[in-house]
This record gives structure tokens, C-alpha cells and sequence, in this order.
């Protein structure tokens, strides 16, 4: 196997008309956040969270905007957004589904309800559906082992996981979309 590289010294970042960061964000940084820290630099990991909350993923122009409010190198932002399984930089959907597959779950037949929802959402682990309503994840260990299988929905967990509680899951997140659609 071989490593493929980019040629990232020479791509070039879109910048929107309007910042990712906000005055209202940077604000609540300058407040909430540096003044946890000893260094500026301490506080990457919660201004992503921040920004990844805002936007549902972290986009190359708003890893620069960071980069300039934190005094640090853009590189060290993209090192950090790529290293860690909880940033990313493709939108994610509305409801995030994060299948545990570690060895607990992976005894108690997390399989099989990974291979349901891939198939009754049609999307692989790691992709968002074309509607942007779901992301399936897989995730390590969610420390819940005594109740595997187990998975997050948007940060709930749910346990002891049969293919047909998933269902009404995704039963109720398609439901709450709809009620949502029909009063807009």
C-alpha cells in the first residue's frame, strides 16, 4: 500500500463574502474560551467544536479565519480538524447515527444493524444521505459495554439495540422532519 499525496501548497481556499466566524462567535471566544487557556493554542479544540456545531462540518475558509483569531499557523487547524474523528470537513446530516463497532458490540451483533441501516438509508459509514437528513457513523468504544449494542442519535445514546427499535428511531427522526416540512 502506498501513501497518495496532495498537492496542498498550491490549493486554493474559497473564501464567502460573509466570515464563518462570526463577530458573535469570536466574542463568546474572546470571553468564554481564551480565558480557560494558558495559550491561545489551547483553545483550537474548543473553537472547532464551536464552529463544527454552528455549521454541521468545518470548512477549509473558516480553519483559516481560526488560524488568524489563534495566531497560529493555518496547518496546525487542518492537523487538528484531520487527526480527529469528531471534526469533519463535509457537512454532516441532521441526525448523526454513530454505530459502536468495538468488541462488546461486536459480540452482541452490532452487524447486523450497522448492514440495516446502510442499506434502509443507502449510504455507507461515513456518508450523509443526498437529502442531507442522516450521516451514519461507525465509532469506538461509547462506553456502554454492559448494553451492547449500542449507538448515538445527535448525541442520545441508545442501548441494547435491536433492528427494529433502529427502526422506530429513524421512524421518529423522519417523522420530525416531516411535521417540520409541512409548517414551513
Amino acid at each position: 500500500m502506498s501513501w497518495k499525496t496532495k498537492l496542498s501548497s498550491s490549493i486554493s481556499v474559497t473564501r464567502p463574502s460573509s466570515p464563518y466566524c462570526t463577530p458573535a462567535m469570536i466574542k463568546g471566544w474572546e470571553e468564554k474560551i481564551l480565558p480557560r487557556y494558558a495559550t491561545r493554542h489551547g483553545a483550537l479544540m474548543p473553537i472547532l467544536h464551536d464552529v463544527q456545531h454552528a455549521y454541521r462540518h468545518i470548512p477549509y475558509a473558516a480553519m483559516l479565519e481560526i488560524a488568524a483569531f489563534l495566531k497560529i499557523a493555518p496547518s496546525d487547524v487542518l492537523d487538528t480538524v484531520s487527526f480527529y474523528e469528531e471534526y469533519t470537513t463535509q457537512p454532516l446530516g441532521r441526525c448523526v447515527i454513530g454505530i459502536c463497532h468495538t468488541f462488546a458490540c461486536e459480540i452482541c451483533g452490532h452487524k447486523a444493524i450497522l448492514d440495516h441501516v446502510r442499506k434502509r438509508l443507502g449510504i455507507e459509514p461515513h456518508e450523509t444521505s443526498q437529502d442531507g437528513a442522516f450521516t451514519l457513523l461507525t465509532m469506538e468504544c461509547l462506553g456502554s459495554c454492559d448494553t451492547a449494542p449500542v449507538a448515538l442519535f445527535n448525541d442520545v445514546l441508545h442501548e441494547r439495540l435491536t433492528i427494529e427499535k433502529v427502526d422506530l428511531l429513524i421512524d421518529e427522526v423522519m417523522s420530525k422532519r416531516a411535521g417540520q416540512a409541512a409548517h414551513s
